[in-house]
């Protein structure tokens, strides 16, 4: 009788449990094929993209200065190690931060759940661990996905339920892996007949997630539909020449002028597709033009729901050619273009809609989230404010705002919201996103001057002298530039030839001929906007306020 009970109750003891680094690599490898299958189900059927709404979720929901450390981390990182264009670059590393999140999570949650079950010594064989691993995962990341995501063309409950069936399916998997890693001593004669190599195993579980994860991306990507654009009957509603899209250089209003820029300044006009982009989400909002409407609401007389057709045909388009800044450009950064806006008066349109006396303040709402207040004081003052429609003479890019953005001279773009989806009137002022999280509240953009280029293979001889070429830019919002200096090696400051600008609110190009020195030099610059006042010299981050100082640039000729 003793030995029978010995021999039952050695049947459950427990002769070797995986401990939580094999959890977590149990973990990573079934997280990250379960993100292969979230990519190709948002790519073929439209689902959620779960990485993408857990970091847009953090990005709203984590403090001000956090978001600021992080967006400075990222452009160091890009500054330092020269990894591309700033704008683009950043939302490639959000993506792959995106990513990485969801799978340090999974690996994370299966580490503690073996830790947990070595613990509590349950029994092997149950499932119901694994599973109830999934649903504690995986429902509150449904809730998360539910309240940020726009771009999921389901249904929000098939949504839901396809997340929590998801994060299900891949708990049972690390349970099912867990149970099959572990080994009970049925018998000591039998003990090495239920030894599991466990590294034979995991190389087969590393091999089939591999080619899941593989498969889903790879059909992901080729299954993906192309991003919508706005089409070609758009342009002609907009009494817009579908021949004459873009404009040439040979187009430009100062085409011709005395002062040619410098080889390797940057471009004077920016293409659209290279216009820099940053927003609060990870992918753009796809707004539907045939079903679009934008109400306008609140303290009005005369309610308005306007279609974008509405929008172009009802009212006299008008073109402004615009530089536009980030507020988080560091100095002598690229997240600043310059492009053809062209909209309608935001003036006329409010008339339409016959303001209450006590109406004092725009809130304007975007698809992804955004919002921003804008006092009707400004907008009285300036008649250039204008809902765009179009850049470059073509409907906005889906990226850059389809199908409406609002231009505000003067403010950086944290000020001027894209994809708007309502505009209500109200009589309060109340802080919009950005400045909710610690940016300044007026934005307005800093005078400031760079040097793009000291072009040492373009040097050029006058009067028997050897004369090098410097070149950048000089902005001041819509207060325009009056005069650009430039120093070297700390030297005097001499004054630099003006290009003649594309229109009042966009950027001067400058160029200065320095006689030549041979050595290493260093070339900086300073400029005054169009009232004759000095940019700020004291050099400032770009937080709160946008950044400040002598841009400088060295060269060995």
């Amino acid at each position: 009788m003793a030995t029978n009970t010995s021999t039952k109750l050695m049947t459950h003891d427990i002769l070797d449990r995986p401990g939580i680094v094999i959890g977590a690599v149990v973990g990573f490898l079934l997280t990250s094929a379960l993100a292969a299958i979230f990519f190709l189900a948002d790519a073929v059927v439209g689902l959620p993209f779960v990485p993408f709404d857990i970091f847009d979720w953090m990005a709203r929901v984590l403090p001000g200065p956090v978001i600021t450390f992080g967006i400075d981390i990222i452009v160091n990182i890009i500054s330092t190690f020269q990894l591309g264009e700033t704008s683009s670059t950043a939302k490639i590393a959000e993506h792959i931060m995106a990513v990485g999140g969801l799978i340090a999570t999974g690996t994370v949650a299966a580490a503690i759940f073996f830790f947990i079950m070595n613990q509590t010594k349950t029994n092997a064989k149950n499932v119901t661990p694994g599973l109830l691993l999934g649903l504690i995962v995986g429902i509150p990341i449904a809730i998360i996905s539910t309240s940020v995501n726009f771009t999921a063309t389901t249904g929000p409950v098939l949504n839901t339920m396809w997340i929590v069936v998801a994060f299900a399916v891949w708990g049972a998997a690390v349970g099912w892996i867990y149970n099959d890693l572990t080994v009970e001593e049925t018998a000591k004669t039998e003990a090495s007949a239920h030894v599991i190599d466990r590294r034979s195993f995991l190389v087969k579980v590393g091999g089939a997630t591999a080619t899941i994860t593989v498969l889903g991306v790879g059909l992901g990507t080729l299954l993906r539909p192309t991003p919508p654009q706005p089409e070609s009957e758009s342009i002609a509603a907009a009494s817009l020449d579908p021949e004459a899209m873009g404009v040439q250089p040979d187009e430009l209003p100062n085409a011709g002028d005395a002062v040619e820029p410098v080889p390797g300044t940057r471009p004077e006009y920016t293409p659209v597709e290279d216009h820099y982009r940053i927003d609060i989400s990870s992918r753009p909002p796809v707004l539907d033009e045939a079903s679009y409407t934008l109400p306008i609401f609140g303290l009005v007389n005369n309610q308005l729901d306007l279609t974008l057709a509405d929008i172009r045909d009802n009212y006299e388009p008008m073109d402004q050619y615009v530089t536009l800044a980030c507020i988080s450009n560091r100095l002598g950064g690229d997240l600043t273009s310059t492009t053809k806006w062209t909209g309608i008066s935001l003036q006329k349109l409010l008339a339409d809609a016959d303001l209450a006396e006590n109406a004092a303040y725009l809130r304007i709402t975007s698809a992804d989230g955004f919002d921003e207040t804008v006092s009707l004081d400004l907008i009285n003052e300036d008649e250039r404010i204008m809902l765009a429609y179009a850049w470059d003479d073509s409907p906005l890019p889906v990226r850059n705002g389809f199908p409406l953005r609002i231009y505000i001279p003067d403010r950086y773009g944290m000020k001027q919201p894209k994809w708007i989806t309502e505009i209500e009137v109200v009589e309060a002022y109340e802080e919009g996103y950005w400045v909710r999280r610690g940016w300044d509240e007026i934005a307005q953009m800093n005078t400031t001057s760079v040097v793009d280029t000291v072009a040492t293979d373009n040097i050029i001889r006058s009067e028997g002298q050897f004369l090098v070429p410097v070149g950048g830019i000089a902005h001041a919002g819509a207060r325009g530039i009056s005069k650009v200096e430039v120093s070297v090696d700390d030297g005097d400051w001499q004054e630099a030839q003006l290009r003649t600008p594309l229109s009042e609110t966009t950027w001067v190009i400058w160029r200065y001929e320095w006689p030549f020195e041979e050595g290493s030099h260093t070339f900086s610059v300073r400029t005054y906007d169009g009232t004759g006042t000095l940019q700020v010299i004291e050099s400032q981050p770009s937080r709160p306020s946008g950044a400040t100082g002598v841009h400088s640039l060295n060269a060995t000729l």
